[in-house]
């Protein structure tokens, strides 16, 4: 039997960013999720070379953000907070992205 993923913390995690909204503006696309993390492509071009997020619950009950590029099958992280809360997930996003 396979193990369904509990999607409760990429949903708060998508909600605390703005939910449809965010989607919206910023042309995120490529959901992925597991027990304590989401992933995403962002749609629009980003300051740094950005195209992926991922947002991870750490221990702490904090969030972990790393901004990642994926360019041909190379992925180099650009940068990355550790043990933000989330009412600082939308801000470290924006400043990050240059997208609001």
């Amino acid at each position: 039997m396979i193990a369904q993923t509990d999607k409760t913390v990429a949903t708060e995690i998508l909600r605390q960013l703005g939910g449809g909204r965010f989607i919206a503006m910023t042309g995120t696309k490529k959901f992925i999720c597991d027990n304590n993390s989401l992933s995403f492509k962002v749609g629009m071009r980003c300051a740094n070379g950005i195209t992926h997020v991922k947002i991870i619950l750490n221990g702490l009950d904090l969030y972990d953000v790393v901004f990642l590029r994926w360019y041909d099958y190379k992925i180099t992280t650009i940068s990355k907070f550790e043990n933000a809360y989330s009412d600082m997930l939308q801000s470290i996003f924006t400043k990050e992205t240059g997208l609001n």
